[in-house]
């Protein structure tokens, strides 16, 4: 008498996916003002603060303390609109920050704007481009322009 080995079928494993926290915008009037004296203070003439308009993400997996989103220029033709951005400061990370560097880190988002104020953005490796010894040189001559005054 053979014997007849049972094989049993394979069983599929199904991953578990974690539930992800819901990502939310939140308009910010605070960082609108925070970012609009800055603009002054840095001398950063060739921006326009009412068109840079400010948002406090929460909820976003990135390991960046904040972004800044430039409208293309396709999109400006397509709604018959002026160039803008949005700089989103992610909760998580950006709250933790100290108040100095809180504000290194909108400045170095403001320098992605370009002198053209376009729609673009400066990329960081570009001659000129943002990095952070250039944020320090702009955070210190601010510094610099609010003592003498």
């Amino acid at each position: 008498m053979a014997l007849k080995f049972l094989r049993f079928p394979k069983v599929r494993k199904v991953r578990r996916v974690k539930k992800r926290e819901q990502l939310l915008w939140l308009d910010s009037v605070e960082l609108e003002k925070r970012i609009s004296n800055l603009i002054i203070s840095c001398n950063l003439t060739h921006i326009n603060p009412k068109r840079v308009y400010c948002y406090v993400s929460t909820g976003a997996k990135t390991r960046a303390y904040a972004r800044i989103w430039g409208l293309g220029r396709i999109f400006q033709q397509a709604l018959k609109i002026e160039p803008a951005y949005v700089i989103e400061a992610v909760s998580e990370k950006f709250d933790r920050l100290t108040s100095e560097q809180q504000e290194m880190v909108i400045i170095h988002e403001l320098l992605h704007i370009p002198k053209s104020f376009s729609g673009a953005l400066v990329p960081h490796r570009h001659k000129g481009g943002v990095n952070d010894r250039v944020v320090r040189e702009v955070y210190v001559n601010m510094l610099r322009t609010k003592k003498t005054k």
